[in-house]
């Protein structure tokens, strides 16, 4: 065994300076001075480089052939399994191709939130095709003949393909969209909330939410960022949200999404750390958790009655008459352009969206000059309302900036899997209501933690969710869901 004490020790290290480009990340979102992109790009460059020669070394390979045949125990074949799985994908990509896309990626980003502000197009498209171009470089070594969006997407969720997450989207979409024309055409229309909600006080609010859903103080932290997201593993897991005072929801259920990644990260078996199997097994299961614990938790009914008080006493008001009306606002269904703000009804149409024109586009169907053309005119299809300007549209997500193509499918594979999780939480925990009307859901968090978080990535991502449900998952428990809360909150 000595072959495996040696490659875990090199791993080890990969993981600690893998944990080091991603603080530098966060840094660059919360606090990083403007001026300083140019030379993060370079630090994040040099860093990238580092990490793939090691990824690369030829000492892991030949490790692993050591370990072929090796008599091992459940933990250790899936150590084995992930650093074999990443160092047959980073062999694949030249050492500067990776290198070019961290500083691309990194240099991008800044460029995107600059256009994003100045609702102007133009200003990021140079960058855009550039690493769109990158991407499908990227796409096509690492496919090696197969198809090359597939290639990117395992590397969010291993095991998918397009093409079964195409039809997962075509059993969904006629269940999605026949629900949408009913509540569309109830006659209750809930009022949005309406108010004004200082800063101190959201972010105040937004702390003790997460602190009632688990997430570890001791361990993490809290900053505002353009586009919130989650950082770090282990010891070291911070979440990021932001504030609109005239919208309170934005930034908490912001924070409840971001907490659902922080706490999955912070629940992991401490005996994996620095590890593969020290952080979430694929991005499908990480959408699980956020999903769950922003949705099916805290937009339910109970929580919503808790928090309806705890806004009045924070602000002096709520915005709402009731607690039943609060809860109604809460889950408003209307044809938004934010994929971060829409409805529960809405979502999924907004990422089958995304997926379709970030295939076209590393398939080579679509070019970037062509891309906020073609959201338009798909957006107004789907929704039926006109893009009012690039803010509210093709610049709204970070994700392409900063080259994550392939991740937008896996918001909602996380729904469909939350579905399952919530129909198993609820069966397992039946204090949970009563929990959650005291604006509490640590039970839940419990059961979370034994059953998913703390496997890390010990399991497969679809195997992870069965052991934890007890069934195979499937989209029928997410649509039923939607049916039965939407179907009564508008009387449809």
């Amino acid at each position: 065994m000595t072959a495996y004490h040696d490659l875990i020790a090199f791993q080890r290290e990969t993981e600690a300076l893998a944990l080091v480009a991603g603080r530098l990340g966060w840094d660059q979102e919360t606090m990083m001075p403007r001026g300083a992109a140019h030379q993060r790009a370079e630090e994040i460059g040099a860093l990238e480089t580092a990490l793939h020669r090691r990824r690369t070394d030829p000492r892991v390979g030949e490790w692993l052939a050591a370990l072929e045949g090796e008599a091992l125990d459940d933990v250790a074949r899936a150590q084995v399994r992930h650093i074999r799985r990443g160092h047959e994908r980073a062999t694949r990509l030249p050492d500067t191709l990776s290198a070019e896309l961290a500083r691309v990626t990194s240099r991008a980003q800044g460029i995107w939130a600059e256009a994003r502000a100045a609702d102007d197009v133009a200003h990021f498209m140079p960058t855009l095709r550039e690493v769109v171009r990158l991407k499908r470089e990227e796409a096509a070594a690492l496919a090696q003949g197969g198809d090359p969006y597939d290639a990117l997407l395992d590397d969010y969720e291993p095991g998918a393909t397009g093409a079964g997450l195409a039809a997962m989207f075509d059993r969904m979409r006629p269940r999605l969209v026949e629900l949408r024309e009913r509540v569309m055409g109830a006659q209750r229309a809930p009022a949005p909330l309406m108010g004004r909600f200082e800063t101190e006080g959201q972010m105040g609010l937004a702390r003790e939410i997460a602190s009632h859903f688990g997430y570890d103080w001791r361990h993490g932290r809290l900053d505002r960022s353009v586009h919130p997201f989650t950082s770090g593993s282990g010891t070291d897991v911070r979440i990021t949200t932001r504030v609109d005072e005239s919208d309170p929801l934005n930034c908490l259920y912001s924070t409840l999404h971001e907490v659902g990644h922080g706490t999955y990260e912070q629940g992991i078996d401490p005996a994996y750390l620095l590890t593969p199997l020290g952080n979430g097994v694929s991005m499908g299961v990480h959408e699980s958790q956020s999903r769950i614990y922003e949705n099916q938790l805290g937009r339910s009914r109970a929580f919503c009655g808790w928090l309806f008080g705890r806004m009045g006493e924070v602000f002096g008001l709520a915005g709402a008459a009731d607690a039943e009306a609060f809860y109604a606002s809460v889950n408003r269904v209307h044809s938004g352009y934010i994929r971060t703000e829409a409805d529960e009804v809405h979502y999924n149409l907004h990422i089958m969206l995304r997926f379709d024109l970030e295939r076209e586009l590393i398939a080579g169907l679509l070019e970037a000059d062509d891309l906020e053309e073609a959201w338009n005119t798909r957006f107004e299809a789907d929704f039926g309302v006109a893009v009012d300007k690039p803010s509210n549209g093709v610049l709204q997500d970070v994700h392409w900036s900063v080259g994550l193509f392939g991740y937008f499918p896996t918001y909602s594979l996380g729904n469909v899997y939350a579905g399952c999780l919530h129909t198993a939480l609820r069966a397992a925990v039946p204090t949970l209501e009563d929990d959650l009307a005291r604006g509490h859901a640590e039970s839940a968090t419990a059961w979370l933690r034994e059953t998913v978080q703390r496997h890390g990535g010990l399991y497969q991502p679809a195997e992870l969710i069965e052991r934890a449900c007890g069934f195979a998952p499937h989209e029928g428990p997410l649509l039923d869901y939607l049916d039965t809360k939407f179907g009564a909150l508008y009387g449809v």
